[in-house]
């Protein structure tokens, strides 16, 4: 028997600030906070799940670093979700909410302001660190 499927999301930081991302469907879910990525599909590697999924949702280049946080069970253990550190391989270039409502550029200490999904909340303590890291 297999284990969860991997679902892969990106904690991008650029000038020590974290990208996050408004969701705009499910309807039970529109409107609150998440970080970009995706599932990762058979036969692909998680940090090219990672690059793949920001460039369909964000159309932007991201280079892959460590993982960062907890695996995070997701729908009853259906799926586990790993976050990576990741960064804009050209700094200058600007993510575009392609499949969401709304982007933002979230400084450290408003982190905990935002409305975020239940399991994007679980890894606010690691999201707290990357940024407080002296290369965020």
């Amino acid at each position: 028997m297999s284990g969860p499927a991997i679902v892969v999301g990106a904690a991008i930081v650029r000038d020590g600030l974290l990208l996050a991302q408004q969701r705009a469907y499910p309807e039970a879910v529109a409107g609150r906070w998440e970080l970009p990525g995706g599932r990762v599909e058979p036969g692909e590697s998680e940090a090219a799940a990672v690059v793949r999924e920001c460039q369909e949702e964000l159309g932007v280049d991201v280079a892959v670093h460590d993982r960062i946080g907890p695996d995070v069970s997701l729908a009853g253990g259906e799926f586990v979700l790993r976050i990576h550190a990741a960064t804009l391989t050209d700094p200058d270039a600007e993510p575009v909410a392609h499949e969401h409502r709304a982007l933002r550029w979230v400084h450290a200490e408003d982190l905990d302001n935002l409305d975020w999904l239940e399991a994007d909340r679980i890894l606010l303590p690691a999201l707290h660190a990357l940024l407080v890291r002296p290369d965020a």
